[in-house]
């Protein structure tokens, strides 16, 4: 087998299941969905469980999320973490902080103590009590003051999520954390942890997204601390590499082989899909670059606004759009279509399950 094809094989592989499961069962294996707010069709993390969770449909996640072991928190990006990551995620250095401990003080403390007494809280709620003052956010633009200090209590894990009201987040007191674990346990899980989602990923990608982990553990003593804490794991053991035209690839030691050959199947993958989210790998093992392109003047749009990677057996071979139920999907491709009769229905499955998904019950 040459190193493409090896390459391609595990990152599908190990990403999709061959036969899809229970929700719960498929959030407490991977750990982590990377949630989005664009729905077109659908939000990021119902995209994403869509092809691993057997019956899913579009929103399943929200109704169910009472009832399941998971949080929305930040791992590589934002989304829902299980609850079990939580000692690890938490808590978080404050830059501001001469200590590096986040200690609520001022109007964040009496938010704080507003939450705790309301038992839940919306953000309306605690703008009513405390006023309408705005702030400029990480954008540079401005944003209620209350709605930015919740968001801060919730990075730092005094507030859990409870539920979403039309899209807007409930919080919650979160539950205390108890003595902390070390910093290089902490360290360490968090790195394989992305490691696992992503797997085979590229060793640059991996310490990138591992330096943005580490500075949120502690203040960051060096910015290659990222890359360290990886080539640790490789010495340990716990992660192994290879290196296939110049580019090293790595992936925690325990994953076993893939050996089946992919599925005659056709599935359109959310931009920000594990298979698909390294976008360094994307280029290397599928021969062209994608792009998101929400964010793309619609004048220089080639893909689409929400074009989803279009994944045929282990080959990623063009994308495709669809704005909503009532819409059509429209697929383009990047050196044709496939000949013959098993991808045309394979196609038209995929577009089948794709409608069942947005429809409602």
């Amino acid at each position: 087998m040459s190193s493409l094809k090896w390459l391609r094989r595990h990152a599908v592989g190990w990403s999709l299941p061959r036969k899809p499961g229970l929700l719960a069962d498929v959030l407490a294996e991977t750990e982590f969905v990377q949630a989005d707010p664009i729905r077109a069709p659908a939000r990021a993390q119902d995209l994403i469980l869509r092809q691993r969770v057997r019956g899913y449909r579009v929103g399943d996640l929200d109704q169910c999320y009472a009832e399941l072991e998971i949080d929305e928190d930040v791992l590589y990006a934002y989304g829902y973490t299980a609850r079990r990551l939580r000692p690890y995620l938490h808590p978080r250095h404050d830059r501001h902080s001469p200590d590096g401990v986040f200690r609520p003080c001022g109007q964040a403390a009496e938010i704080l103590e507003f939450v705790r007494e309301s038992g839940l809280a919306h953000p309306r709620d605690v703008q009513a009590h405390f006023g309408h003052q705005k702030a400029t956010n990480d954008w540079g633009g401005t944003s209620s003051a209350t709605t930015m200090t919740l968001e801060r209590l919730h990075h730092f894990g005094f507030l859990r999520v409870v539920d979403r009201v039309a899209g807007v987040r409930r919080y919650q007191i979160a539950p205390p954390l108890g003595d902390p674990l070390g910093l290089a346990q902490r360290r360490r899980a968090l790195v394989l942890r992305v490691a696992r989602t992503l797997a085979p990923v590229t060793e640059s990608t991996l310490g990138s997204a591992a330096s943005r982990l580490v500075s949120w553990l502690h203040a960051p003593d060096t910015p290659r601390r990222g890359i360290r804490v990886v080539r640790e794991l490789l010495a340990r053991g716990e992660l192994e590499a290879m290196t296939i035209d110049g580019v090293r690839y790595v992936w925690p030691a325990d994953l076993v082989p893939v050996d089946a050959e992919p599925p005659a199947r056709v599935r359109f993958l959310a931009p920000f899909d594990p298979v698909v989210w390294d976008r360094k790998r994307f280029g290397h093992i599928w021969g062209w670059d994608y792009r998101f392109e929400a964010y793309t003047p619609a004048a220089k749009r080639v893909l689409g606004y929400y074009a989803m990677p279009m994944l045929w057996r282990d080959k990623v071979i063009g994308w495709a759009n669809c704005a909503d139920i009532t819409s059509s999907v429209e697929v383009g491709f990047v050196d044709g279509a496939p000949k013959g009769v098993a991808f045309e229905k394979a196609l038209d499955s995929e577009v089948g399950r794709l409608k069942a998904f947005l429809s409602p019950e």
